[in-house]
C-alpha cells in the first residue's frame, strides 16, 4: 500500500513539473521571439550607443587620463559599460513586454489559469535576462575593436552577470505591475536607473573620492554590480567581491518576494 502511495505521488509530481516546465518554456520563448523579431529595435541600438562610449570616453578622453585602477582608462570601463548595458536592457525588456500584456489584458488568462505565479514571473524574467546576456555579449564583442579583454575569473563574471541581469529583469516587471500608462515605464529608467548607473562606478573608481563621499557612493548597490563584474575582469574592486554577490542574492530574493506577492493578489492589474 505504502509502495503504491509513493508511486502515486511520483507520477503527480513529474507531471506537475512537465506541465509547469511547458508553461515556463513557452512564456520564455514567446519573450525571446519578441525581442529577437525586433533585433534592430532591441539589440543593434546598445551596440552603436556603447561604440560611442568607447571612441569618446575610452579613446578621445581615456587617452588624457591614462591610468585607473593600474590599467589603462579603455580597460577599466570596459566592465562598467557592459554592465549598465545589462542593467538598462534587462529591466526595459520585462517592464514593456510585461505593461504591454496588462494593457492589451491578456495578462489575466495567464492569471487565471493554472499556471503557478512562480512560473509567470521566471518565465517574463528569464526573457529579460536572454536580452540582457545576449546584449552583454554583443558588446563585449564590439570592445574587442577597441581593447584586448582580459579575464580574470569567468565564474564571477557569469554570477555577476546572471544575479544583475535577473534583479533588474525583476525590478521591471514590478515597475510594470504599477505602470497605468506607457509613460509611467519611463519613470524610474530616467529618474532611478540613469542616475544609479552613471554615479556606480562606471567611469571611474571611488577611491578618487574623498572619503565621506566613498561611503556615500555605498550606498548606491549599483557600485556592488559594477565592481563584483569589473573584478571577473581585472581583478580589482573597490568593495568586498563577497559582499557584492550576497547583496545581489539578497536583492533578488527581496524583489522575487515583491513580485509574487503583487502578482498573487492582483495588485495594479485586478481591477
Amino acid at each position: 500500500m505504502k509502495t503504491e502511495s509513493t508511486q502515486m505521488n511520483t507520477e503527480q509530481n513529474v507531471g506537475w513539473f512537465k506541465q509547469n516546465y511547458v508553461a515556463l518554456t513557452t512564456i520564455w520563448i514567446k519573450e525571446c521571439t519578441r525581442f529577437l523579431r525586433i533585433w534592430v529595435q532591441t539589440l543593434v541600438p546598445p551596440a552603436i550607443t556603447m561604440s560611442l562610449y568607447f571612441v569618446i570616453f575610452g579613446s578621445l578622453i581615456g587617452n588624457r587620463i591614462g591610468e585607473m585602477g593600474g590599467f589603462t582608462y579603455m580597460k577599466f570601463i570596459v566592465p562598467g559599460l557592459i554592465m549598465m548595458s545589462v542593467i538598462t536592457n534587462s529591466y526595459a525588456n520585462v517592464s514593456s513586454s510585461f505593461f504591454s500584456a496588462k494593457f492589451q489584458r491578456n495578462i489575466e488568462e495567464l492569471l487565471v489559469s493554472p499556471v503557478p505565479t512562480s512560473v509567470i514571473i521566471l518565465g517574463y524574467v528569464g526573457g529579460g535576462v536572454a536580452r540582457a546576456i545576449l546584449i552583454g555579449i554583443i558588446v563585449t564583442l564590439v570592445s574587442l575593436f577597441f581593447v584586448d579583454v582580459q579575464i580574470h575569473h569567468l565564474g564571477i563574471i557569469a554570477i555577476t552577470l546572471l544575479l544583475t541581469s535577473t534583479l533588474f529583469a525583476t525590478a521591471g516587471l514590478i515597475n510594470a505591475v504599477f505602470a497605468k500608462t506607457f509613460d509611467d515605464i519611463s519613470v524610474v529608467p530616467t529618474f532611478v536607473l540613469t542616475p544609479l548607473t552613471y554615479l556606480g562606478g562606471v567611469f571611474y573608481s571611488l577611491t578618487l573620492l574623498p572619503e565621506f563621499w566613498q561611503w556615500v557612493s555605498k550606498a548606491n548597490p549599483v557600485v556592488y554590480m559594477v565592481n563584483g563584474f569589473r573584478y571577473g575582469f581585472l581583478g580589482v574592486s573597490d568593495v568586498d567581491i563577497t559582499l557584492s554577490l550576497s547583496l545581489l542574492v539578497g536583492f533578488n530574493a527581496l524583489l522575487f518576494s515583491v513580485a509574487y506577492y503583487l502578482l498573487k493578489t492582483g495588485k495594479g492589474i485586478r481591477s
